[in-house]
């Protein structure tokens, strides 16, 4: 069977056997947890993963490639979940701890993240292969172009590391831009203890909505500016030049005083 990526699915199928190597070895699976993989493709990551694990979840779109896959090894040993991963409910349909990793589809990356961190009560480790240009602004620093409201809403939740980058020409057919491989971590971040998550979610994407502004302005119509002061946050930052922690401790004072 003659297999053709498919361009509304966002597909470039992994075929560099050194970066399908460097990312196994990263791979930590401890006894109790459940090893799942997003987008299997061809198999490339897949039939490296079940050298190492006796069971493997895998979620597939393409009914084509699930039923190739399906083929090639038997039930008992890879369970394909053929949806759309965006609707994939990972804690309801898992009872023990998540093992995550996958070549995710570039063309949906961002919100495949965001439905992920609204599910990593459930999962331990993460390992993707990313665009570049997103895996940069996880990781960013503040103060950098690439800091924004991923690089928050990431961190806030989950440590983060970067492992590698990824050439072009390791795919086929090679996508028009770099990759990179990164590491995420769910609940490892000292920074967790977020009081209303909603909140927080809302006063960063208010924040950075107007990224241009200063945070006095950009916050105006969500935080009075005392709060502010109390939080020790200088007026004239822009939104980008303040550290992870700080919206965290900016959004829990505004709860306080929303519940006073």
């Amino acid at each position: 069977m003659t297999v053709r990526a498919r361009k509304r699915f966002g597909q470039h199928f992994l075929h560099d056997k050194n970066v399908i190597t460097r990312i196994i070895n990263q791979i930590n699976l401890q006894p109790a947890q459940t090893m799942v993989e997003i987008g299997p493709g061809t198999g490339a990551l897949t039939f490296p993963l079940l050298e190492q694990v006796a069971k493997l979840h895998a979620i597939e779109i393409d009914r084509d490639l699930a039923q190739l896959l399906q083929t090639r090894v038997p039930a008992d040993r890879l369970t394909i979940h053929c949806v759309d991963v965006l609707k994939f409910e990972f804690c309801k349909h898992f009872e023990s701890r998540l093992n995550v990793v996958g070549n995710l589809p570039y063309n949906i990356s961002t919100p495949l993240i965001f439905h992920l961190l609204d599910q990593a009560s459930c999962i331990d480790q993460m390992i993707f292969m990313l665009q570049k240009e997103v895996a940069e602004r996880i990781c960013a620093e503040p103060g950098s172009n690439e800091y924004g409201r991923l690089s928050i809403m990431v961190q806030s939740q989950c440590q983060v590391e970067w492992l590698f980058n990824v050439s072009a020409d390791s795919f086929s057919p090679p996508p028009k831009v770099e990759s990179a491989v990164i590491k995420l971590y769910p609940g490892k971040h000292t920074c967790s203890s977020i009081k209303d998550r909603k909140l927080f979610n809302e006063l960063v994407r208010t924040a950075f909505s107007k990224r241009r502004k200063t945070i006095r302005n950009a916050l105006k119509s969500l935080v009075p500016e005392q709060i502010l002061l109390d939080s020790g946050i200088t007026l004239s930052s822009r939104p980008e030049e303040l550290p992870v922690e700080t919206y965290i401790n900016l959004a829990n004072a505004l709860q306080q005083v929303r519940q006073s």
